[in-house]
């Protein structure tokens, strides 16, 4: 039996880690004062009114997950996520077709490296962050899911490892997945950190308003 309770409450808590990353954005926008603010405003109320509703959807969950349950809260927090991902460029009108917002955002979540806008200079600032954005935590991958997580999954963080990962798991990388999680997260903080300064150190600076 797939436990929907659970992969209500995964998903829910998803969304509100996602209305958090459009709240930086909207800072973004909001510092650069361009038209963006509105769309990101209006996208961060309905991903809330939706982690809310899912939220409430797994109410009283017992905090399992089998194997099937996991793989299905990866595919479908996928395709949520990036759903849920198209608002700020559909409502700002960034993207008139929901197919083409839906491929932007969905190749941001999974790096896969694909792009449908001619010319990405042109957008406010705040949604070339947000583009930037979905693509670096589509970087996290597995990292993502486990630390994100692991406190709602308990007993199945290490089926959802699975489920994420590309081939056979045979054992943990430590003896507590989210040490293992944690320690892929500071590397990862760390290579952005490092790559961020030397974009700055070498003239490749954000564009000027």
């Amino acid at each position: 039996m797939i436990n929907y309770r659970t992969i209500y409450k995964v998903i829910g808590s998803l969304l509100f880690i996602e209305a958090a990353l459009m709240l930086s954005c909207l800072a973004m926008a909001i510092y650069y004062a361009e038209d963006d603010v509105l769309a990101f405003l209006v996208s961060i109320i309905a991903t809330l009114f939706f982690g809310l509703t899912f939220r409430f959807l797994g109410r009283n969950s017992d905090n399992t997950m089998g194997r099937r349950d996991a793989c299905l809260v990866v595919s479908l927090s996928w395709a949520i996520f990036s759903a849920i991902g198209t608002m700020p460029f559909m409502i700002g009108g960034y993207l008139h077709s929901f197919t083409d917002a839906y491929f932007e955002t969905m190749s941001g979540f999974t790096t896969t490296g694909a792009t449908i806008i001619d010319d990405v200079e042109i957008l406010p600032h705040g949604i070339i962050f947000w583009r930037s954005l979905t693509q670096w935590i589509g970087g996290l991958g597995i990292v993502f899911f486990t630390i994100a997580l692991l406190p709602s999954l308990v007993g199945g963080s290490v089926k959802v490892f699975s489920a994420e990962a590309t081939g056979p798991i045979k054992s943990k990388l430590h003896p507590k997945l989210s040490t293992s999680a944690k320690a892929i997260w500071a590397v990862y903080i760390t290579l952005s950190v490092a790559c961020t300064l030397c974009y700055k150190f070498l003239g490749m600076l954000v564009r000027q308003s």
